[in-house]
């Protein structure tokens, strides 16, 4: 509170955020002669009106001036000794790909990480079928998993806006994933307004790609997600792809989309042999399918001739089983130009027929190019179903149906 009096019988209180401002709008003599009038109920007393104003400041700069929490305390501790780790390890691996390079006889400047991984799988050599478990040297911030930045500032108030939800990255992708598709709308009613339609040929291709795996998506967003929050992800990415106009999105679509030729095979393609006639062939052993084992030759090229145990497609009396057999020629567009020769074995047309598919379909990868492979994989055909009859239980009829149930 300060008491301002203007020689006159007039006596006015005012509370000090009332003073200033009237005092700043006020002429210059009044200003002057309340500067000399004016006087503080405090045992300091403030000069002039722009010191006065410099002592008056907002929330954040009174948030500033607070003592640190301890949990920020123990935050930016924790912070501090994982930069200190990483720039360590980052140190140590620029000394060891520089070693590397020198045991190469390459130049250390342009090693890259490409001649990190071939010279380690050259100097040693492991016969270990899972890459994981495979010596190996990469970068720090692709061993050590990434740290999640402070959630919070010095004064304990949360930067994002979501992030009372508790997962603030995740629910912020939906939200973002919730605002293209409304943008998609408006852009689709615009242009039912004008009596158009889309254009056929912008419809995007993700035959080749497919959705990232749950565990890049909680590395990407630093977040451990459950299995339906990945299947609200994957829900509401599948809304967007359905759009006619989804194009306009399409680098957002992408990040979170990968590209099946970054997947690895489980087997290297093997190469084709020729015959006596100079014809390429390659057998495919092994093919299995319930309790039907067999073997199928391809040959190329060839008139379409399918031969089953020494006879032809009528060797199965039913058309699903023919169906099944000539369905991946079909979908690879190989039908009458390559020959087919046939050995089987055990079990019934299903098995049989399932079997000799899986190795028409296995053989034709030396025969087709790398975009027809995609979409074989895509499609199925290169997945070995393991399926097999399932056991009869005790005490129920079969493996699966019980009794039936009676009242009396």
């Amino acid at each position: 509170m300060m008491l301002l009096n203007y020689n006159i019988s007039l006596v006015v209180r005012l509370t000090t955020k009332q003073a200033f401002p009237v005092t700043k709008r006020a002429s210059f003599v009044i200003n002057n002669h309340i500067s000399q009038q004016v006087t503080l109920y405090s045992s300091k007393v403030t000069p002039s009106n722009e010191d006065i104003y410099k002592k008056f400041t907002d929330f954040e700069t009174l948030s500033k001036k607070k003592t640190i929490s301890k949990a920020m305390k123990a935050y930016l501790e924790r912070a501090r000794e994982h930069d200190e780790f990483i720039k360590k390890q980052q140190f140590e691996y620029n000394i060891g790909k520089r070693h590397l390079a020198n045991m190469m006889g390459e130049d250390p400047e342009t090693f890259t990480q490409k001649d990190v991984d071939r010279a380690i799988e050259y100097l040693f050599p492991s016969g270990i079928y899972d890459p994981a478990a495979r010596p190996l040297m990469k970068p720090p911030e692709e061993v050590f998993p990434t740290r999640k930045a402070a959630e919070f500032d010095e004064a304990g108030r949360p930067h994002h806006f979501l992030f009372y939800t508790g997962k603030p990255n995740f629910f912020k992708l939906l939200y973002d994933a919730t605002e293209t598709l409304q943008s998609l709308y408006k852009f689709e009613d615009k242009v039912i307004r004008k009596k158009e339609i889309p254009d056929p040929n912008a419809k995007l291709e993700l035959l080749a790609s497919v959705w990232i795996t749950k565990d890049e998506l909680e590395q990407s967003l630093v977040e451990k997600l459950t299995d339906l929050e990945y299947d609200n992800f994957k829900l509401v990415m599948e809304r967007i792809v359905s759009s006619p106009y989804s194009y306009r999105c399409k680098d957002f679509i992408e990040k979170y989309r990968k590209p099946l030729a970054s997947q690895r095979f489980a087997l290297e393609i093997p190469k084709p042999s020729y015959d006596q006639d100079g014809r390429a062939f390659i057998t495919t052993y092994e093919c299995l399918r319930k309790k039907a084992r067999g073997d199928v030759t391809i040959r190329s090229p060839g008139t379409g001739k399918i031969t089953i145990n020494g006879k032809d497609l009528t060797y199965f009396h039913d058309v699903q089983s023919r169906e099944q057999v000539i369905f991946p020629l079909i979908f690879s567009e190989m039908l009458g130009k390559v020959d087919v020769e046939c050995n089987i074995e055990g079990g019934g047309p299903s098995g049989q027929s399932g079997a000799i598919r899986w190795g028409i379909a296995w053989g034709l990868r030396s025969f087709v190019d790398k975009s027809m492979l995609e979409a074989m994989q895509v499609a199925g055909l290169l997945t070995r179903d393991h399926r097999r009859r399932e056991r009869k239980k005790p005490g129920q009829p079969g493996a699966r149906k019980k009794p039936t149930w009676k009242k009396r």
